[in-house]
């Protein structure tokens, strides 16, 4: 389907609607890439999951992942890149609401066997998952990780103890305390130190490290702990490099199962989408229709998705009994919505969505869906509405098959009205020649009347209650429509001598 196509049926619109359902940017990406399909089987399959996965959303919430960095993740495998701690804590997560899906999906078989299957072949990478657990923990590695690195942490915390005694020895002393700024230990640059007077630098044997930003003070690193200090230096050089070391491992057993985590992150991706589906299903009180083997439609209650609950509720039949529907009315009768309608819910129901139409409706298998409609100006190479429509006309007659469904608003207008629906006529029945499946309006009578006389078509009508001059939004298939301009304008008051003269020039007679 062209993208001129989607944009004009209002398909990429219901398909921004539907990403507002996904959590993740990667099942977005899939209902943007979204297409109608033209296989019954791969139609039914996606129809039938979309199915079961509403069924199941009424059972309770569904542990669908965001998926939040893990693609970005996967995509730095193998390439020399050593994963952090929270990187890991990342792919934790995910593996352990993989495992969490596919228990729920296994509980939930029974209302969705279809779209169930996916989750038994979830990867539950126990060994991965034990490895990261045991050893990444709150955003660092944590001591038990290796033996090595709880013996130097270990290490550390003694030596560092001993320097905090030896410090605090000093700042307390009565000796030097007159000496002090304050009466605490700091640190400067991973080194403990002591707040001393400017003044009194002299007095205390060590090496300044450090000064306040008014100069007032200086801090200096005690002499008899420098020893310490240079001990704790190196066993932090080592914990960083077991650290280091711990986490080149993990990178290693995670890489080794990336075949599994790629895999997964596609089921989960997919879950998304066809939970997604199953959403926005449920906001539209939408439903699943029968996907039939042929070129037809037979929509009931079929309402725009994008009209919500004003939308009023459409039977429109085409492509048994008749090839060619023409469908008249007044102005702002709804003729266009009907149109429409028509093409997105095909285009719907063909890309595996509920419709929002009766249960008992039914779609075909169209393989291509054309569409002209609205003013078509194109600005850009000045071409004028009717000439844009013939364009776009003349590209859908080297196209169109059996298989095609065509639609058409307004075909012939903008130009001469004879010639206009001369053209018109002899287009529909050119499409009908090729055996495509046609809704097409129009306000000409001489279509109206062409549509009565051929076996192929079939005439429809907007209905207008003439008592309130406003427009029911009923299509009835079977009749034509009338423009109703003598009746509106005898009922707005038009003076009876001008309207018999009106009736006399249009019709000949008075």
């Amino acid at each position: 389907m062209e993208d001129k196509t989607a944009r004009m049926l209002d398909f990429d619109a219901v398909k921004k609607e539907l990403c507002r359902y996904a959590l993740s940017e990667e099942a977005k990406a899939v209902i943007r890439n979204m297409k109608p399909c033209f296989q019954q089987q791969a139609v039914k399959q996606q129809m039938q999951e979309t199915t079961e996965a509403k069924a199941i959303l009424k059972k309770g919430n569904v542990p669908v992942h965001s998926m939040s960095g893990v693609t970005q993740m996967l995509d730095q495998f193998n390439r020399g890149v050593i994963f952090t701690p929270s990187q890991f804590e990342g792919i934790l997560q995910f593996i352990q609401s993989g495992n969490r899906l596919k228990r729920f999906m296994k509980e939930k078989a029974s209302f969705g066997p279809a779209v169930s299957n996916y989750a038994e072949v979830i990867h539950e990478l126990e060994e991965l998952e034990k490895a990261i657990a045991t050893s990444i923990r709150n955003g660092g590695v944590d001591d038990h990780a290796s033996k090595e690195l709880a013996k130097i942490r270990k290490q550390i915390v003694v030596h560092e103890q001993r320097i905090k005694d030896m410090v605090n020895k000093i700042v307390h002393s009565s000796a030097t305390r007159k000496y002090l700024q304050e009466s605490f230990v700091s640190q400067r640059h991973g080194r403990y130190v002591i707040p001393v007077k400017k003044e009194y630098q002299k007095q205390i044997d060590g090496q300044v490290l450090d000064s306040s930003a008014s100069g007032s003070t200086v801090y200096i690193e005690p002499k008899g702990v420098q020893k310490e200090q240079e001990k704790v230096l190196r066993l932090k050089t080592e914990e960083a490099m077991e650290v280091q070391r711990i986490l080149s491992v993990l990178t290693g057993i995670a890489e080794a199962h990336e075949g599994e985590l790629r895999s997964n992150a596609e089921i989960l991706v997919h879950y998304d989408f066809v939970f997604a589906k199953a959403k926005y299903s449920k906001a539209l009180d939408a439903h699943p229709v029968e996907i039939v083997d042929s070129s037809i439609l037979d929509l009931k209650n079929a309402r725009h998705p994008l009209l919500h609950r004003e939308a009023k509720p459409l039977d429109i039949q085409l492509g048994e009994r008749f090839r060619t529907l023409v469908i008249t009315g007044p102005n702002t009768g709804g003729k266009t919505v009907a149109l429409k309608t028509a093409g997105l819910l095909t285009v719907m129901a063909l890309s595996g969505l509920h419709v929002p139409a009766s249960e008992e409706s039914r779609v075909g298998l169209f393989e291509h869906v054309f569409i002209d409609i609205g003013d078509g100006q194109d600005m850009e190479q000045s071409l004028s509405t009717f000439s844009s429509q013939m364009t776009n006309v003349i590209d859908m007659l080297t196209k169109v098959n059996r298989h095609s469904l065509v639609l058409l608003d307004e075909l012939g207008a903008g130009t001469d009205p004879a010639e206009g629906m001369g053209l018109a006529t002899a287009i529909l029945e050119r499409f009908n020649e090729k055996e495509a499946k046609t809704i097409a309006t129009t306000h000409y009578n001489d279509i109206k009347s062409y549509a009565n006389r051929h076996p192929d078509f079939e005439n429809a009508r907007m209905e207008f209650d003439l008592k309130t001059l406003m427009p029911l939004y009923r299509l009835t298939i079977g009749k034509p429509g009338e423009s109703q301009a003598f009746q509106i304008a005898r009922l707005l008051g038009l003076p009876p001598e001008v309207l018999e003269k009106a009736f006399e020039i249009t019709y000949g007679t008075k």
